[in-house]
């Protein structure tokens, strides 16, 4: 029944799990929240007719009868072995949503991620139910697997209900990269919105169409959403969980990348930012990354809440202790990093005098430079040392630049500069004595088109990457498929194909000669161990950054490191060479003794650290009066990053006991079936009778843990569930013809090793079946296609009398799962069970039973109204204390609120201030949707004693 405006809002008294009819058709709700049109009831369809389908209904439109579980109807199960009571109990087990009251692991601890303690302790500390809801910023340093760390989080934000919408912002050369692990170890699908990813959306949805409608899980750049398209239609959305890689970039709050953030931070339940260089050495710019995470923890003259700090961010390093005692040999120990002194060519030489005499240390006591920029000499050293080639580019650059009004000054640096050119042409008429150097050191590592070894070489210049590729082809005798470039002037799609060549085993790929965009979030340490800085960055945190690539959490070999520097036999250049020299020592310094190259120099920032390097080469100064020992660092050496610092130390401290971590914070298992597998195939055996013949189904277990099935016409239900996996996991694998599962998270590592090292696609072709994988979800709809969700099955257990199963709930106005409780009830008592794990156990349902026949339903459906009842009275007096605890966390985060805004109003002159009591409005509004709003009982089965009549 269609209603008018004029009517007041209806709304219904539903929650996740509850049978509505709608439309004449009967559905189940699996989230509902409160809203100006009435309830908004997100449903899956149960009758014939909608049976699988999606659908959302608002109560102020139509009609929406929520079904009476005291008037379900009560039939005996028939199935061989109450087969079918086992599914039902099992597939409501795991499809209702774990309570957010619950900081417990469940699904993760079952991915196919190694059960590393120290990133099951940053997912607990992001659903920590103390908090008001999942924000956090993972700040561990360089490879310790923030990536993994986002994943298990998601994939438990999947199991309380809370990631059905979830957006992934990420730099576009790791896109394809993020995509993969998320499907392939967490069994979380994500349509990947690269350039060729959108002309996909484009040929299938209006050109006026939100993608983000249509796609409910994206993965994005944030270049794409620079776009005023995308912003417009981001600002039209509202997410359960967004997440922000490489979030150091988005503290400018003048900048695009911060708004796209501001935008984004409120319309989102969960958020989670990473990064592993969180503070650039500005107070302002960590305020703002706190700011984004919780608006409150940040007064209004910008000063950051030291309590604030410990509950939303998590940081650690290779180091740290907690880490340290888990990843062993699968994180082989960095040797001493090598320093190359490579003596130059005359040429070359002759290029380094003239940039001292002339530009460095002129004679006649005046650089010739007019530039504003002071260092300029130090920037034409920074191109020399790249290559001869990027300083060549640096001179034409600058020579057009040039005053085109012919000052005397401006001739006389023309003049200087095309002189310096002159010299630097003749330097590149011979091979330079780096390349040399570098083409002998790649072929003693073995390098070369007969072998396996790879290297990656990074350079800061893309005229030096050209160079060396160029060159080194030749010199090592490599055809032009073993030797790939990449830098930012790459589209997506083409840094996202030569990232997965370098890492694919089967790959002719040799030689990966990169700049500087891939020393962020890219993983290149699977099959390589050697890396070559050609040029020195002028920052230790880009050096580490760099290093990170191939020094990280599963490196099995010991990274070599090597850096080539050019030695000129100019007596101050020469001394200025020790610098970088000691660059390279104290990065690898600070990376044994603090596990943070960042801390070092207290700047927090490439460019930062590149300015003070090079103020102190004008100087003369040497390194150490710039950059103490790791050993001398302390907290008041490094400012306020340093107090921050100590706060994560002491918030990560329970952590050093990874035994605490791994028992308290793990959900116990309660499934009546031994695995994963025996759940899918009793579930297709209910189904399909026969499903070996019907589906081809076939079960290897447990000789190689390979299960497969035949995508068939009959089950084009399959198939449309299929076609919303990664579409290149889809078409490469020919998953809509054939799926293949490895059923073990053993089975699942070898599938994944055995595609990245031995084929041409990275996919495996085998997916881990994990508590996620959509096929278990399939499956157990088709076998309780034709029970309707009002029906409760009878069956015979161990229990003294007849007994109902009874499943409590409390949700909030978003539809959130606060608590969960089971309970037993007959018409007279309700029995609390504190383990459901142990009752399915004494009942015998975790045991193969047998069906003798008839079961006499009568007396429970006289009984069930007053069970119900009394289960009713029994769960408002119960979780009294859950609804308690959840409002005192939102009343605190109002209060806070409340705090921030009183204390604002004296600085209503301040130009932010309007934009940001906006953002807390829009933060308090999205917090009162958190508030407990409705109970639910719902009876799961009906039991009778083994032996009565």
């Amino acid at each position: 029944m269609l209603r008018t405006a004029s009517d007041e809002v209806h709304r219904v008294n539903v929650a996740p799990g509850s049978v509505v009819t709608v439309r004449d058709e009967e559905w189940m709700v699996t989230a509902a929240e409160d809203t100006p049109q009435g309830t908004l009831v997100h449903v899956r369809g149960l009758s014939d007719l909608v049976r699988d389908t999606s659908a959302t209904f608002y109560s102020g439109l139509d009609h929406i009868t929520v079904v009476d579980p005291a008037h379900a109807q009560i039939i005996a199960d028939s199935s061989p072995g109450f087969r079918l009571s086992k599914l039902f109990l099992e597939t409501t087990l795991r499809k209702t949503p774990q309570p957010t009251s619950s900081g417990k692991l469940t699904v993760s601890t079952r991915s196919m991620a190694d059960p590393l303690g120290y990133q099951q302790l940053a997912v607990a500390r992001a659903l920590d139910p103390a908090h008001l809801r999942p924000r956090i910023l993972l700040a561990d340093a360089v490879g310790l697997g923030k990536t993994f760390e986002i994943g298990m989080i998601l994939s438990e934000l999947a199991a309380r209900g809370r990631a059905e919408r979830i957006l992934i912002v990420t730099p576009r050369h790791v896109l394809e990269q993020f995509q993969q692990e998320m499907w392939v170890h967490f069994a979380l699908p994500f349509v990947r919105l690269d350039s060729a990813g959108i002309q996909k959306v484009r040929q299938k949805i209006p050109a006026t169409r939100n993608p983000f409608t249509y796609y409910k899980r994206a993965i994005v750049s944030i270049d794409t959403l620079k776009s005023a398209q995308y912003r417009a239609h981001l600002e039209r959305m509202r997410w359960d969980a967004v997440v922000i890689d490489e979030s150091h970039n988005l503290t400018n709050s003048s900048t695009l990348n911060n708004r796209l953030a501001s935008t984004l931070a409120p319309r989102t339940d969960a958020l989670i930012l990473a990064s592993a260089t969180p503070h650039n050495g500005n107070p302002s710019s960590f305020a703002e990354l706190i700011r984004l995470l919780d608006p409150t923890a940040v007064s209004p003259e910008g000063e950051v809440d030291e309590e604030a700090v410990q509950r939303l961010i998590i940081r650690r390093h290779r180091y740290s202790p907690e880490v340290a005692a888990e990843v062993g040999d699968q994180w082989a120990e960095r040797p001493e990093p090598r320093n190359l002194l490579v003596s130059p060519t005359p040429a070359e030489d002759a290029v380094a005098s003239e940039i001292a005499d002339t530009w460095l240390y002129p004679t006649s006591g005046i650089s010739p430079s007019t530039s504003s920029n002071t260092l300029f000499g130090w920037t034409l050293v920074k191109a020399f040392l790249s290559s001869p080639a990027a300083l060549a580019e640096t001179l034409a650059e600058r020579l057009k630049r040039l005053d085109p009004n012919r000052s005397p000054a401006a001739d006389a640096e023309r003049e200087a500069l095309k002189y310096l050119q002159e010299l630097t042409a003749e330097a590149q008429e011979a091979p330079g004595a780096k390349l040399t150097r570098l083409a002998e050191e790649l072929k003693a590592i073995g390098v070369g088109p007969r072998s396996e070894t790879r290297a990656v070489v990074f350079a800061e210049r893309v005229a030096t990457l050209h160079h060396l590729a160029d060159e080194l082809k030749g010199r090592l005798n490599l055809k032009e498929a073993a030797v790939r470039i990449l830098h930012g002037g790459l589209s997506d799609v083409e840094q996202q194909q030569i990232v997965d060549e370098f890492k694919r085993g089967s790959s002719k790929v040799r030689l990966l000669i990169t700049g500087d965009m891939a020393s962020e979030g890219v993983n290149l340490h699977s099959e390589c161990h050697h890396l070559f800085h050609y040029d020195v960055p002028w920052s230790l945190i880009r050096i580490e950054q760099r290093n990170g690539r191939i020094d990280r959490y599963g490196q099995l070999r010991p990274p070599q490191i090597a850096t080539l520097l050019l030695q000129p036999n100019h007596e101050r250049f020469r001394g200025d060479i020790r610098v970088f020299t000691n660059l390279i020592k104290k990065e690898h310094a600070a990376h044994k003794v603090l596990g943070d190259a960042a801390s070092l120099m207290g700047k927090h920032s490439v460019a930062a650290e590149e300015k003070v390097v090079m103020t102190a080469l004008q100087k003369g100064q040497d390194v150490d009066q710039i950059i103490p020992e790791p050993q001398a660092v302390s907290e008041d050496d490094d400012g306020a990053w340093g107090h921050y610092l100590a706060l994560f130390d002491e918030a990560n401290s329970p952590a050093e006991d990874t035994t605490a971590v791994d028992h308290a914070s793990l959900a116990p298992r309660e499934s009546l079936y031994g695995s994963d597998l025996e759940y899918l195939e009793e579930a297709l055996r209910q189904a399909f009778d026969d499903p070996y013949t019907k589906l081809g189904w076939t079960n290897y277990s447990p000789q190689s843990a390979i299960a497969e099935l035949t995508v068939t016409e009959d089950i084009r239900d399959l198939r449309r569930r299929l076609e919303h996996l990664p579409q290149d996991y889809v078409s490469e694998r020919k998953v809509l013809q054939k799926l293949k599962l490895a059923t073990t998270p053993v089975e699942g590592r070898r599938q994944l090793e055995h595609a990245r090292r031995e084929e041409s696609i990275t996919w495996p072709g085998a997916h881990f079946l994990g508590p996620l994988h959509p096929v278990l979800d399939w499956a157990a709809d088709r076998a309780l296609a034709d029970m309707s969700r009002n029906q409760v099955l009878a069956l015979r257990a161990r229990v003294a009398a007849p007994t109902f199963l009874m499943m409590g709930t409390v949700t909030n106005r978003r539809g959130h799962l606060l608590s969960r409780a089971f309970m037993t009830a007959t018409r007279l008592y309700v029995m609390p069970l504190e383990s459901l794990g142990e009752w399915l156990e004494e009942t015998g349902l975790t045991h193969r039973l047998t069906n003798p026949g008839h079961i006499d339903v009568a007396p429970l459906t006289a009984d069930l109204p007053a069970a119900i009842t009394k289960a009713r009275d029994h769960l408002e007096s119960s979780n009294e204390m859950h609804r308690a605890h959840a409002e005192q966390l939102l009343n605190n985060w109002l209060e806070r609120a409340s705090r921030w805004e009183q204390e604002a109003d004296v600085l209503v002159s301040r130009q932010e201030l309007k934009s940001r009591r906006a953002r807390i409005a829009e933060e308090k509004h999205l917090a009162e949707d958190l508030r407990p709003a409705q109970n639910l009982v719902r009876p799961l089965l009906a039991l009778v004693p083994e032996g009565a009549a």
